[in-house]
């Protein structure tokens, strides 16, 4: 079964809504006049509830079937976008200097919206479909919160579904896998606490820069000899802050970065060999070491039955030669994980063509993967809840 019809006529029209929300990004749970857009839009489509304020900022739409199933389903969508400054030159580039869309949710937020019209113009379906508008993605766990607020209680939800674009996989191409599709990140901070001197007469000194230095590249053996190399881990330093003249040692050295694994083994190890590294090179040199360890995004799970839902859906639209249902997984992080370990459900990857990376200040949405997107939310909606 190919793109919907309506959803191809409904291309130029969710375009511009995509390009509206494009110009105006907006960070965070700070999110106010995109969620506002998305209200006005469900209710002039005529969905049943439109709910606001949900994980702070987040929006629910409600479109009843006809029929008169009680069961519901939930749809993802994140609106949130990034602090960078954008440098496309498009006619509908970010207004808001420091401040872009470069991951995409503009279009996850308008194809959504697509979905919702034409559901609500269709209904046909036996139960509810619960379309969910998120907040704060990047970094601020606004999927977490929209399920702590009862958000999948509240409206019955039963399973959920996220997408998410992937520039360098073809515009009418899917991808998907069952278990581990993205990784858990972890964030840590560690501060040396040496002891400062004269550049000149180091055998005095404890030196924190040469001891944080050892750590950077000790660490890395957490993914090369300490965890099994068929199970994913990344362990990167992103931060090295030290030293404040040419001719002086500090007293401290302060760095941090990220720890990305695939399962909840691994997390444990990592944590626990990176505190047993920092603190054992600290203790060699007579330094001391403070560690921050803050464990963020769970792993982005999808569960077996609720996959084999996806790839059908998909492999419907576009056929299995375009679907890709044993993709490799991507060791970013995604928050669709809390609502994947509140609920059963699978997230899955969109072409979106030889674009800009993800997080790139050159990145912008492909329009030409709307038609594919909607048809996806549609048809995955309709054989969920077929009678």
């Amino acid at each position: 079964m190919p793109i919907l019809n309506r959803a191809a006529e409904l291309q130029d029209e969710v375009t511009e809504w995509r390009r509206h929300i494009h110009a105006r990004p907006e960070l965070l749970f700070a999110v106010e006049n995109t969620a506002a857009f998305v209200a006005a839009k469900l209710k002039e489509f005529g969905a049943d509830e439109v709910v606001t304020g949900i994980g702070r900022t987040g929006v629910v739409g409600i479109i009843r079937g006809n029929g008169s199933s009680s069961r519901a389903i939930g749809l993802r969508a994140d609106m949130d976008a990034l602090p960078l400054t954008e440098i496309t030159g498009k006619p509908w580039a970010s207004t808001t200097p420091g401040k872009m869309h470069a991951c995409g949710h503009d279009g996850h937020t308008a194809m959504l919206l697509g979905a919702a019209k034409y559901l609500a113009e269709t209904r046909n379906f036996n139960g509810s479909v619960a379309v969910i508008f998120q907040p704060a993605e990047e970094g601020g766990g606004g999927g977490n919160l929209m399920v702590k607020d009862g958000m999948m209680e509240r409206f019955g939800i039963e399973e959920v579904y996220g997408m998410h674009n992937l520039p360098g996989l073809p515009v009418g191409k899917f991808a998907i896998r069952t278990g581990a599709i993205m990784a858990a990140t972890d964030e840590f901070t560690i501060t040396v606490r040496g002891r400062g001197g004269h550049a000149a007469m180091p055998h005095t000194t404890i030196d924190p820069i040469a001891i944080g230095a050892q750590i950077v590249s000790n660490l890395q053996l957490i993914s090369s000899r300490t965890v099994d190399p068929l199970r994913s881990v990344v362990v990167s330093i992103t931060k090295f802050n030290a030293g404040f003249a040419h001719n002086v040692i500090p007293n401290e050295a302060a760095l941090a970065g990220t720890v990305r694994t695939l399962d909840s083994a691994v997390r444990d190890l990592a944590e626990d060999r990176l505190k047993q590294v920092v603190q054992g090179l600290v203790a060699a040199h007579g330094a001391t070491a403070d560690i921050g360890f803050h464990r963020n995004y769970p792993v982005t799970y999808n569960h077996p039955a609720e996959t084999g839902h996806a790839v059908a859906v998909a492999t419907d639209i576009v056929g299995s030669q375009n679907v890709d249902a044993n993709a490799d997984p991507l060791m970013g992080g995604e928050d669709f994980s809390y609502m994947l370990n509140a609920r059963p459900g699978a997230f899955i990857f969109i072409g979106n063509g030889d674009t800009a990376g993800l997080h790139s200040p050159s990145y912008d949405f492909n329009d030409e993967a709307i038609a594919h997107g909607i048809s996806y939310w549609v048809r995955l909606a309709e054989q969920r809840l077929a009678d």
